[in-house]
């Protein structure tokens, strides 16, 4: 799971980056709300751990912006405001889910992994599916009616993408930003081509990656 933090606090986001990364999680930082609100615009990540208080935009107004351009990844602000008025201006900007500072390591990380489970990034079982399709994460291996893929380390994390964005379409910038970094030295085309490398394992079920002309792709089963 890939996870954006935004805190202007360096020494709180150096503790947040480093429990998070302890727990497996792949993590971004940022200490301003609009450097914060460019990463996320991207649209890549599982998880956004963002303080309200910000330098250059605030929380409230990153979250509203990234919901009005349709960015749904889930939301956890982290604040030293415990107000009832202040969690509701949060929850109704569009947050998930509200952590008042100071806070348990133990409850961060247990907030996390229920807010990935809510928005189906996660199974408690480490598994997601999708028709014949599934994904066991901790085999780093897919499976179509239980027959093994025998996936390279891209294709497993190009299919889990897809898994976990199910019937949304992906641009290739996202599928690139996500799968190969957003620092990688790679073009956009690596992402066509490994698309083509998954379908060919997927055999019958290649026809639900579905090209959408000029965009990216979609995992979709027919209409």
């Amino acid at each position: 799971m890939w996870v954006l933090a935004v805190e202007d606090d360096q020494a709180l986001l150096s503790a947040v980056e480093g429990v998070l990364t302890d727990e497996g999680y792949q993590v971004d930082t940022a200490e301003r709300g609009d450097d914060g609100l460019l990463l996320a615009g991207r649209g890549v990540y599982d998880l956004l751990v963002l303080d309200i208080m910000l330098p250059g935009v605030d929380g409230i107004t990153m979250v509203k912006t990234l919901r009005s351009k349709g960015v749904t990844t889930p939301v956890l602000f982290l604040t030293a405001r415990d107000s009832v008025r202040a969690r509701v201006e949060g929850l109704d900007a569009g947050a998930d889910d509200y952590l008042v500072k100071p806070f348990a390591v133990e409850e961060l990380t247990a907030r996390a992994r229920a807010l990935l489970r809510r928005h189906g990034k996660t199974s408690p079982e480490g598994e997601m599916t999708y028709g014949p399709i599934s994904l066991r994460v901790h085999e780093y291996d897919g499976f179509v009616d239980d027959e093994p893929l025998k996936l390279t380390m891209k294709e497993f994390e190009l299919l889990k993408y897809f898994l976990q964005n199910k019937e949304q379409i992906l641009t290739r910038q996202q599928i690139f930003d996500r799968v190969w970094g957003i620092h990688s030295d790679a073009n956009y085309g690596v992402v066509d081509l490994y698309v083509h490398y998954l379908r060919k394992k997927l055999g019958e079920c290649e026809q639900l990656i579905r090209t959408v002309r000029n965009v990216g792709y979609i995992l979709k089963k027919g209409d």
